[in-house]
């Protein structure tokens, strides 16, 4: 064990995704499972295979990004929406079972640090990040470095209400008008399901909006008007340089989303922030999670 590398383990709700990555940020090898859900037992079995599936001597620690709340100062995962795993102290179950320097990140804030040490936010000091999926991620770099809050759960940008008393979140969450509930996958689905009948979904409209439908670049537009009220909140609150947009939806969608979003963002943002920020499209793709974990892992070795 040198250290010169470090396992990076994004988990999702459908699949985990297990790499080995160098200091530079490339990925070396990877493994793909698909996500155990019958128990909590079986969640954290399947992240010892896939960590045990690409490990070598040169893997000095590993770093978990998870689709939950974090709490940093007893390494616990509070309560994830879409995985079995609730109230456990995962970093010290971890840590016991594959013998290396363990260190939890949430999903979206991995895949920030992933963007800002090898992607779209390289150089850059404050950054913002949301991630457009299944549901809204976010996550922070603020002077030059991961911003997590008090207790490590900070950044749950999905979670802030755009549209007041409005719809409800998914999952476990209480709230109502989140960001999440109005500008995710799922919600463009919904929306698209509504407009084109039961088997329609985001993917389709996306096609739709592809073919010149009105329709359905309309219910884009509007998608994007949503984000754009958050990102505005966002440069008011943090004032970054730059904000990357990522996830399998924002991606796909990124044409359709950005000219509205970009629009009512700087209709929001107050100067000088407006003037100064930029959007950018994430670049790592469905590495960036697994990246950034694998840094969250060098920082724990790094202070071990």
């Amino acid at each position: 064990m040198d250290g010169t590398h470090a396992i990076g383990v994004d988990v999702g709700g459908t699949k985990i995704l297990a790499g080995v990555v160098s200091r530079a940020g490339d990925v070396i090898r990877r493994h793909e499972i698909m996500t155990p859900l019958a128990s909590q037992a079986a969640l954290i079995a399947g992240l010892e295979d896939a960590v045990a599936a690409v490990r070598g001597d040169a893997v000095g620690a590993v770093g978990f990004g998870l689709p939950a709340p974090i709490d940093q100062r007893s390494g616990s995962v509070v309560q994830a929406v879409n995985i079995p795993l609730a109230d456990v102290e995962l970093r010290d179950e971890l840590r016991t079972r594959i013998g290396l320097p363990v260190a939890l990140a949430n999903d979206a804030q991995a895949a920030a640090i992933g963007e800002w040490r090898a992607g779209a936010g390289r150089g850059v000091g404050d950054l913002v990040m949301l991630t457009l999926g299944t549901g809204v991620g976010g996550g922070l770099v603020l002077d030059g470095k991961p911003y997590r809050g008090a207790t490590g759960a900070g950044g749950e940008l999905g979670h802030v209400v755009v549209v007041h008393d409005g719809p409800p979140c998914q999952g476990t969450c209480t709230g109502r008008g989140h960001l999440e509930t109005v500008a995710s996958g799922r919600a463009a689905t919904e929306a698209a399901r509504k407009a084109f009948g039961p088997a329609a979904d985001a993917h389709r409209l996306i096609r739709l909006a592809d073919e010149g439908d009105e329709a359905a670049r309309e219910i884009l537009e509007r998608i994007g008007g949503y984000v754009g009220s958050a990102l505005g909140s966002f440069v008011n609150v943090f004032n970054p340089e730059l904000i990357v947009i990522g996830g399998g939806f924002g991606i796909a969608a990124w044409d359709y989303l950005l000219p509205s979003a970009e629009r009512v963002m700087r209709r929001e943002a107050l100067r000088p922030g407006r003037d100064h920020v930029q959007i950018a499209r994430a670049e790592l793709g469905t590495a960036a999670g697994l990246i950034g974990a694998a840094f969250v892992g060098f920082d724990a070795l790094d202070v071990a």
